[in-house]
């Protein structure tokens, strides 16, 4: 495999952690034993797997390149165009070297590691008592940016009947949908249709055809309009807002995991009696669920209406870049403070239905499509600030992970369970991810570990939602 140079959104997650608050996505499955030696066995097997699944091999390497000689120095020696020469013909060799110029330095791109052993990569843990504490202990830990960085920790249980593998991906490695083709190489094999192969994309100019650049200017000013929307969206979005301290924190670098699975026939009963759609219902379960939580530990509910952050992907089928991060968003005020279960499903459906009107490229969800338009430069240098700047835009992400409808096993053992993990943007103090697995939801929570001390009472507090939606729905 060749570099690959890191697409913007990629490069912006790269730069965005530091060493003490890790950004990593993550997914907790949890496999029945077939045998005491189940747990040992699987981490040799992923040990002996990755050395065969290319992308495992690959590291982040930051770029700082240099220009290299021009194509056309004449261009540069003349400061007017020619007699008869057009404007743009005289500029189009300076254009070209500033665009070298901001690709050059700051940027990174994913390269095989000569150096790779899985052995670095997957490892055994002692039996575990709770595998979410384990996990959450784990996530605290940032991965090794000098190698590829991911991780897979086996963890045996200690009643000897099931095991639990946290697998770890940094987002600049691999989006969630990208993890999970990663994750899934490792498991058995099986007999699946071969994938048609991707048309190759022709290769890219430095710069257009001067027939091109109306097109292009309109694209520019298109663009620059896109930015502004989005700008304002995000500035009207923190006016007459409440969120509560609880989603906010100055970040400890300690993480805690729980999980919570409920059925999805009953989203399904929910959601066909109350309309909408699944990704509505789970969304408005967790507003719900919420609202327990801050109304059990005296934070109260009253008025609180924090802003979710809903990632929308991007990727087009076939043809889109296997591993570069294509994501927007929606964003909706969750209506935390509505006692009515049945209306705060009617308002989430509402929000996003004007979201997806609206379309992924507008509004304030939509701040990560302007990654594309910072030079890699800028991401280097205002990654740090982006991060920080996070709990402005939103108070609580919420993503949906698609997972195969298949089940997959390991070593022969079937996995029972799969929690995915979402990033922690600094400053939050909660991330929640949704995956649909095997005719179960399963719900997976990411907190600040000091700030988040009883998570796993807002994991009990999404089961009770679904359960009291339902009853209401039953009547």
């Amino acid at each position: 495999m060749t570099a690959d140079p890191l697409a913007p959104l990629d490069l912006a997650f790269w730069n965005i952690e530091s060493a003490g608050h890790p950004m990593h996505l993550a997914a907790l499955g949890v496999f029945s034993a077939g045998s005491p030696s189940a747990a040992a066995h699987a981490a040799d097997l992923l040990a002996a797997r990755a050395a065969a699944v290319p992308g495992l091999r690959m590291r982040i390497r930051d770029t700082w390149q240099p220009l290299g000689p021009s194509r056309s120095p004449s261009a540069l020696r003349r400061p007017w165009p020619a007699p008869g020469e057009p404007l743009i013909g005289a500029l189009r060799q300076p254009l070209a070297s500033a665009v070298r110029l901001s690709r050059a330095f700051g940027g990174a791109s994913r390269e095989p590691d000569p150096a790779f052993d899985p052995l670095d990569h997957v490892r055994l843990h002692p039996a575990a008592d709770d595998f979410h504490a384990a996990a959450g202990r784990l996530m605290g830990r940032p991965l090794e940016r000098t190698r590829p960085p991911w991780e897979a920790h086996v963890l045996p249980g200690e009643d000897g009947t099931s095991f639990a593998v946290l697998f770890k991906f940094h987002h600049a490695l691999a989006d969630g949908l990208r993890a999970l083709t990663l994750a899934a190489a490792l498991m058995d094999p099986m007999d699946l249709p071969t994938p048609r192969p991707r048309p190759a994309e022709p290769p890219r100019a430095l710069l257009p055809d001067v027939r091109e650049v109306p097109g292009l200017v309109r694209d520019a000013l298109s663009d620059a309009g896109r930015a502004l929307d989005i700008g304002a969206a995000v500035a009207r979005s923190t006016l007459d807002m409440r969120s509560s301290p609880a989603l906010t924190c100055a970040p400890s670098g300690t993480r805690r995991t729980a999980g919570a699975v409920v059925d999805l026939d009953d989203v399904h009963r929910i959601r066909k009696s109350a309309g909408g759609t699944v990704n509505d219902v789970t969304i408005a379960v967790v507003a719900g669920a919420l609202r327990r939580w801050l109304d059990e530990r005296g934070d109260g509910s009253a008025g609180v209406a924090p802003r979710a952050l809903i990632p929308v992907s991007r990727r087009r089928p076939r043809t889109a870049h296997p591993q570069g991060n294509r994501l927007s968003g929606y964003l909706l005020r969750l209506p935390v403070d509505e006692r009515d279960p049945l209306a705060r499903l009617s308002h989430v459906r509402t929000a996003m239905d004007r979201n997806k009107d609206a379309g992924p490229h507008r509004g304030a969800g939509a701040v990560a499509l302007l990654a594309d338009h910072v030079p890699p430069l800028g991401h280097r240098l205002g990654g740090p600030l982006l991060g920080q700047a996070a709990r402005l835009w939103f108070d609580v992400l919420v993503t949906s992970v698609p997972l195969p409808g298949f089940g997959l096993k390991l070593g022969g053992d079937p996995l029972g369970a799969v929690f995915p993990l979402a990033p922690l943007a600094p400053g939050h103090s909660l991330a929640v991810a949704v995956s649909t697995y095997r005719g179960r939801v399963h719900y997976g929570l990411v907190a600040d570990g000091a700030a988040v001390p009883d998570l796993d009472r807002l994991a009990r507090a999404l089961a009770e939602e679904v359960a009291a939606l339902t009853a209401v729905c039953d009547h």
